[in-house]
């Protein structure tokens, strides 16, 4: 079994609310050097509890991460660890990730299925 870090990756249309909407997760496993993610992106379900929102914005700044995670562009200079850690910052932006978790696996690919399942 291997330690793992886990954020949800949301949707927060006005971060003075606060109020959110998960479509991912992000996950990283040092011991195994695993940085992955899932999305689930429900666009019609985005612009039914947040009807003010550009949809299609929204849906491609969510759909970069997954390039950051691989390492993509600038990040390919950072280790998984560092990508993780900067993707997890905190931040006041429409897409964030949210507070960081830990748990232990087997298989970080299969934890990652499970947690977007469960979460999204």
């Amino acid at each position: 079994m291997n330690t793992y870090e886990w954020a949800p990756l949301r949707v927060v249309p006005r971060v003075d609310r606060g109020e959110c909407l998960n479509v991912g997760v992000l996950l990283y496993c040092r011991h195994a050097v695993v940085l992955t993610m899932r999305l689930a992106l429900d666009g019609e379900r985005l612009a039914a509890v947040f009807p003010e929102l550009d949809v299609d914005e929204v849906s491609a700044a969510v759909r970069a991460w997954p390039r950051t995670v691989a390492g993509e562009g600038p990040a390919g200079v950072l280790s998984p660890g560092e990508r993780f850690r900067w993707l997890t910052a905190p931040r006041s932006t429409v897409v964030q990730a949210g507070p960081v978790h830990t748990g232990l696996t087997a298989d970080p690919e299969a934890e990652v299925d499970r947690l977007l399942a469960r979460l999204v």
